[in-house]
């Protein structure tokens, strides 16, 4: 069997709005207040049409913090995946100080999905707008694509590409999952 080429997708600024608090990323609240970006659909079922395996891998850290209850998290997910065409959904809800292997910029999350779903890393791409998304993609061993959306986030490693939405990376993400990061990352 051949192994499936995915697109890993962040949740909060590339999916779903978020918001700015002193310049760092905020995520919604609760059900009602998550909205999907302009163009989202339309870009998540393009990718699904190519044949391409969508999962989600999201930090939630508001969890372990106490201001976000995790039964209010599984009901923003399930909304998510009736909005959206998503394979699975993935989620580490530790604080940096938990030192926990999934939490981006660690690629756990991107690594079980792998393995969990028979996915072939060399051919697949995550999109994040955080320095933590493109790190994560990177030790994994996927290509990269940020969401600049956010003037304040500097990233830390390059991003193979950058687009201001997911529907604007539509056509390079494809493209990406057709080249082998084994050649970029060849030394």
């Amino acid at each position: 069997m051949t192994r499936r080429r995915a697109v890993f997708l962040d949740r909060d600024g590339v999916l779903v709005e978020s918001g700015l608090r002193d310049g760092v990323p905020i995520p919604p609240p609760g059900v009602e207040q998550l909205r999907l970006l302009p163009g989202v659909i339309e870009a998540v079922d393009f990718f699904a049409q190519a044949g391409l395996v969508l999962v989600v891998v999201t930090n939630q850290p508001d969890v372990s913090r106490g201001i976000l209850d995790l039964t209010e998290l599984e009901r923003m997910h399930r909304r998510l995946s009736d909005l959206l065409t998503l394979d699975a959904i993935y989620v580490c809800t530790h604080d940096d100080a938990n030192g926990c292997p999934c939490r981006k910029p660690r690629p756990g999350m991107i690594l079980q999905a792998a393995a969990d779903l028979d996915l072939d890393l060399n051919h697949s791409v995550c999109v994040g707008d955080r320095w933590r998304d493109i790190d994560a993609a990177q030790r994994a061993g996927v290509h990269s694509v940020h969401i600049a959306w956010n003037d304040h986030e500097v990233l830390r490693t390059p991003a193979d590409a950058t687009f201001s939405s997911l529907y604007d990376a539509r056509e390079a993400v494809i493209g990406l999952t057709l080249t082998d990061t084994r050649k970029r990352f060849a030394t």
